[in-house]
């Protein structure tokens, strides 16, 4: 056998250090070496030996003659051995001696890279994990006949000893000692990836306000989730994992609305993208700022049709007020920037699509990350003083104005309501609008519409003016068309949307609110109204309370649900509600002091409620949270009770059950159709949210409801109170 010093390959080593280099060919695992290994102190020389030849580097440095040696030398071939001496690795343990079965890779991770480690023949190996060829996972893969290590995706194989390739193409293969307390591989440890397209531009999103990413990580999106998560981990950003993309953008919505500031949802490509569409077009038509983060398959295979790809800038331009691909060459914190002001300024939804590979290319020279600071001017938009003047006249001369707030005038109704407080005038709402006056407030008769009240359709009956402000004059809300308007509105387009109004007013609802105060004169005709809206709240809650008694042997009825909802429903709660005949009960028979409620409005979108109630959760985390849902809404996203358990929201849901589309059997017989398919076959709800790690409770008797409802707004968690209901006593 050839001397050790006589081969002519360099292995460059340390002076100084001890080595045991074990030529005995024979064992590379111990307990046996057949005494040919050399112990020396190590000088400024070099040892030198072939590139193809084998050499046992013997970690014991105890024995240098047989017959004992300890089993932590490692065969390296001349390539590997002058690699490993000349870098600076660590040894890192990936496996306990014995873990690994013979010819069973398995992946390990060490020193920030992933390894496909395996024992073959007895000898331990580890390899690159990632195939050159496609990036299969070769720790997955199997081991042939001949010892070679084959990718589980398209079998190109592999020799465990030195990672050489049967496609012409090599993997890189790491030292291994087997010591007594284990495998170690000897791996440089991998260096810090510098900024990233994505780390600029979730640094971006930060710096806009955003606290909170709702979604799911997935292999087209790896490398913008881990900007995210590096943002997390510094304590400046929140990511909530949903069980289901559209969740993720039904919180958004929910967010949204709660708070008035857009949090973003992230998803995969294709499905998960889609998987958006239905929240997002909620939060679209009901004017709620949202972001929306969607992986891309790589450029080089985009438009041929690759996996999962889908033309997104396509399938987001009905639903997106802004929407682009994140390229190479674009000034990526910009993009960011202009994504967020779209949202903010114009409540709309902006959408960045990010191809795989852009996500994890380096910034370079990419602007740094900038907030709002100079990029938004002041939202308070000052009416015309001839249309403030002419509205004043006419508000002045009504005997019986009233006033209606929709949703649009959420956050400035402190003018809305001076003004109807001036004039002794009915305060009406939209639904979407239910909230924004507590129904406790002498001059408020609570919901206008399908969804309202005997007391606001009676007061807009009597009126001879309306003074509108923020409402969208949907059908659903019913606004009279034959009376003198007066509509006040921020958005330019929604004035006098459908038909002529009286007086058109552009502006600022707070700004001209006060405006029409301060041009009113000291005395105006209205009459003082206060005693006929409490004679009409007096026989409403009459009736309330009698329908509340109503019992058909099928369940409580809604007016006795949400009797005592008003009563224990904390003050300053959120309130989500979802869509069916629950929302209507809601609309009509719930009195709100100074709860905000949320909805999907325009859209009308089932299922809304429970991830709405998960914004809201993240919106307001100080405020108590509620969601009223019915069994069909509520089934739609049922999985997402788990997420609720995962992060401990505490979420009060009140389910009422009524085991069928409750409000679409009624429109079937209104219609005069067969009541067909919407029965439910529903679980044990409340034995569904105990077993999901929350508080479930049910109850089957009004006597049940007030300890059952104080049981869970008490909790400190998710809790569920599932309500059996009669799906006619609504």
């Amino acid at each position: 056998m050839t001397g050790w010093r006589d081969f002519p390959f360099k292995i460059e080593v340390s002076a100084g250090d001890r080595k045991a280099f074990c030529l005995c060919g024979l064992s590379s695992n111990g307990p046996f070496c057949d005494g040919s290994h050399k112990t020396t102190d190590i000088t400024p020389e070099v040892i030198a030996f072939h590139q193809d030849q084998t050499l046992f580097i013997c970690g014991c440095r105890q024995s240098a003659k047989r017959p004992f040696c300890d089993g932590t030398h490692k065969t390296l071939s001349g390539r590997q051995g002058a690699e490993a001496a000349a870098d600076n690795a660590e040894w890192h343990k990936v496996a306990e001696r014995g873990e690994l079965g013979e010819r069973q890779p398995r992946v390990a991770a060490a020193g920030g890279r992933n390894l496909a480690l395996l024992r073959v023949d007895g000898g331990y190996f580890a390899l690159a994990n990632d195939c050159p060829h496609q990036g299969g996972p070769l720790g997955e893969g199997t081991v042939d006949d001949k010892g070679l290590l084959r990718c589980p995706w398209h079998g190109w194989g592999f020799c465990p000893a030195d990672g050489k390739g049967t496609h012409g193409a090599d993997v890189e293969s790491f030292p291994v000692e087997v010591r007594k307390d284990g495998v170690y591989v000897r791996v440089e440890e991998a260096a810090e990836p510098g900024t990233t397209v994505s780390d600029v531009m979730v640094e971006t999103l930060v710096a806009w306000g955003v606290t909170h990413v709702f979604g799911m990580v997935g292999h087209s999106n790896l490398g913008l989730a881990e900007a995210i998560r590096k943002q997390e981990a510094a304590g400046k950003l929140t990511f909530i994992g949903v069980r289901h993309e559209g969740a993720a953008a039904f919180a958004c919505s929910g967010f949204a609305k709660a708070n008035g500031r857009p949090a973003a949802c992230l998803t995969i490509a294709g499905p998960g993208a889609t998987n958006l569409l239905t929240g997002l077009w909620d939060a679209k038509v009901d004017r709620a700022p949202v972001l929306a983060l969607t992986g891309q398959v790589n450029t080089q295979v985009l438009g041929p049709g690759a996996f999962q790809e889908i033309d997104l800038a396509s399938a987001f331009e009905a639903v997106a007020g802004w929407s682009q691909t994140v390229l190479p060459g674009s000034d990526h914190a910009e993009l960011m920037a202009l994504a967020l002001k779209h949202a903010v300024v114009e409540r709309k939804v902006a959408h960045l699509i990010f191809p795989d590979e852009v996500q994890v290319q380096p910034a370079g020279a990419a602007h740094p990350a900038s907030g709002p600071e100079g990029r938004l001017g002041d939202t308070r938009i000052a009416p015309a003083e001839d249309a403030v003047a002419e509205a004043a006249a006419l508000i002045a001369r009504a005997k019986r104005p009233a006033i209606i707030a929709g949703f649009g005038a959420k956050g400035q109704m402190a003018g809305v309501v001076a003004l109807a407080e001036r004039l002794n005038a009915p305060l009406l709402t939209t639904f979407k609008g239910k909230g924004l006056v507590g129904d406790n407030h002498p001059l408020a008769t609570g919901v206008l519409g399908r969804s309202g009240t005997p007391v606001s359709a009676t007061s807009m009956s009597d009126a001879d003016l309306l003074a509108v402000f923020g409402a969208s004059f949907a059908v659903h809300t019913g606004i009279d068309r034959g009376k003198p308007i007066v509509q006040v509105d921020f958005d330019r387009m929604a004035l006098g949307k459908f038909h002529p109004v009286t007086v058109p007013i552009w502006g600022e609802i707070g700004v001209t609110s006060q405006a029409l105060l301060d041009r009113l004169p000291a005395r105006t005709a209205a009459e003082d109204q206060r005693e006929r809206i409490a004679g009409l709240w007096a026989d409403w809650r009459a009736e309330k309370a009698r329908r509340a008694t109503q019992d058909r042997g099928k369940g409580l009825a809604s007016a006795a649900v949400f009797a005592r909802l008003s009563a224990l429903v904390p003050e300053d709660a959120v309130i989500a509600v979802d869509v069916g005949n629950n929302t209507y009960s809601f609309g009509r028979y719930f009195e709100c002091r100074r709860q905000s409620v949320l909805m999907s409005g325009y859209l009308g979108s089932i299922g809304f409620g429970f991830p709405a109630a998960m914004g809201a959760w993240a919106a307001c985390p100080d405020r108590p949270i509620v969601c009223v849902a019915g069994d069909g809404g509520f089934g739609q996203h049922l999985a997402e009770f788990t997420t609720a358990v995962k992060y401990r929201m505490n979420i009060t849901l009140v389910l009422l059950n009524n085991h069928e589309l409750g409000k679409i059997s009624k429109e079937q017989r209104d219609g005069r159709w067969e009541v067909w398919q919407t029965a439910l076959h529903n679980p044990d709800f409340a034995a569904y949210a105990t077993n999901c790690g929350g508080l479930g409770l049910r109850v089957a008797e009004a006597f049940e409801l007030d300890a059952a409802l104080a049981r869970a707004l008490a909790d400190d968690g998710p809790a569920l109170v599932e309500i059996l209901t009669d799906a006619e006593l609504t």
